[in-house]
């Protein structure tokens, strides 16, 4: 039950919740009693007075504005733009489902005046993308934390859809046992970098379930030591798994940004002898159909050049696809 005690939390709250820096965007004393009143919170204009010194005191912008005679909040924890990132990452993040993702919106509007929450509500076609169905990943997130946190294993199962969208589980639907390190974000999904039967290996979050932290200590230390990240990020496509070849490819002059777009500024970009149309990059690569599939996109302005049985297997993917037609 609201008290005397608690007066200048359910202020700042007033505050926060009814002013900002628009016009008109203020309240009175007499708003803040009246509003005290109705939860039965005793207050009158002095104890109001008092709770406002002690936010100023504390570090809270609140302000008297007087042009419009009545009292503001300036600063807040997050201003607009960052709160708008923050939603359209949240709303664009398919391991997120849809009641999870609305919940949390409707959180971080809360962060903004009642004046300002409107101003959010755009981009809905962001909420009707592909989602995860898998509610309890968001849940288990702490799990995996805590494991990694606690050097512990974890046991999960895994699954993905067969052609009825029915669940297939991995393994016979037996478990895993993994040791966790990592959380990444790549192609819009969230995935758990984990050491299990001798490879370091990476899982779609929102393909597992039954998450449970196993009172083991975590092995592959060694293994996940030697991993780059970051590096992992760049080889890896869509985070298929596949064997790692120093890889060299030939692109358009043209198609520079989509390159540096992929692999970051600190790639060398050779120009291409003779040739004053392309260049070349050569970098360590998982290849993999997702990786083939990336190289078709670009057309006839890509090609792997090196070395000659990646050529090949490039040659056999193509075929593959063109056999179907």
């Amino acid at each position: 039950m609201p008290d005397a005690r608690t007066r200048t939390l359910y202020v700042l709250d007033y505050l926060l919740d009814r002013t900002d820096e628009g016009r008109g965007h203020i309240v009175h004393l007499e708003d803040i009693v009246n509003h005290l009143h109705q939860l039965n919170i005793p207050a009158e204009r002095k104890s109001v007075s008092r709770s406002i010194k002690a936010l100023e005191d504390y570090g809270v912008d609140v302000i008297y504005d007087p042009v419009e005679r009545g009292y503001r909040i300036l600063s807040r924890e997050f201003d607009l733009q960052e709160l708008q990132i923050l939603i359209d990452c949240v709303l664009s993040s398919k391991f997120l489902t849809q009641k999870v993702a609305r919940r949390l919106v409707d959180k971080l509007k809360k962060k903004a005046s009642v004046y300002d929450r409107p101003k959010f509500e755009r981009r809905h076609y962001l909420t009707h993308r592909v989602r995860s169905m898998n509610d309890s990943v968001f849940y288990h997130l702490d799990d995996l934390h805590e494991a990694i946190a606690n050097d512990c294993q974890i046991s999960f199962r895994y699954y993905t859809f067969d052609e009825k969208k029915q669940k297939l589980y991995r393994h016979n639907g037996e478990l895993y046992y993994a040791s966790p390190y990592a959380l990444i974000w790549n192609d819009d999904n969230y995935y758990l970098v984990a050491y299990n039967k001798g490879k370091i290996k990476h899982f779609r979050i929102d393909k597992m379930e039954q998450i449970q932290i196993v009172e083991a200590s975590r092995e592959g230390a060694e293994l996940y030591k030697a991993l780059d990240i970051g590096e992992l990020n760049l080889r890896a496509f869509s985070m298929y798994g596949g064997t790692e070849v120093r890889t060299t490819i030939v692109f358009h002059n043209h198609l520079s940004g989509v390159v540096v777009d992929r692999f970051g500024t600190d790639i060398m970009m050779l120009p291409v002898p003779g040739d004053a149309d392309h260049f070349s990059i050569t970098i360590p690569v998982e290849v993999s159909p997702q990786f083939f599939g990336w190289i078709c996109g670009l057309g006839s302005e890509a090609r792997i050049t090196y070395p000659p049985e990646v050529v090949q297997r490039m040659k056999d993917f193509v075929k593959g696809i063109s056999d179907l037609y």
